[in-house]
């Protein structure tokens, strides 16, 4: 099983950055990427790295059919939020729970299917 972090606030609320006609959760893949990311980007400060369990994904899975959504994988190492690939949410529920090696090498790498998915 592989870790993956989301910002979430106390109240429950996701982090998430609004675009023209939808919003980008960013996740990460450690807590300390998502701590520096943190540092970096003030609207961040209210938010804390939370990982995404079965309960956070049916969560965000519930806000994506709500709003517009999207997620959106940042980059290892990346204060910057706009440098990483989008990814579905199937794909997300896969990468938390990688069968193997492969399968992560296959999400983790952006393909023209994931960035140009809608």
């Amino acid at each position: 099983m592989s870790t993956v972090y989301g910002m979430q606030r106390a109240n429950g609320d996701w982090f998430a950055l609004e675009e023209k006609s939808s919003f980008r959760v960013p996740l990460f893949r450690s807590s300390n990427e998502a701590m520096q990311a943190r540092a970096f980007n003030p609207e961040m400060l209210l938010f804390k790295p939370m990982i995404l369990d079965r309960r956070a994904l049916k969560a965000l899975a519930l806000e994506e059919n709500g709003d517009a959504a999207h997620f959106w994988l940042v980059e290892a190492a990346q204060v910057n939020l706009n440098r990483g690939h989008r990814i579905q949410y199937g794909q997300l529920t896969a990468l938390c729970y990688e069968v193997s090696p492969s399968t992560n090498q296959e999400l983790t790498q952006p393909s023209s299917d994931v960035l140009c998915a809608s």
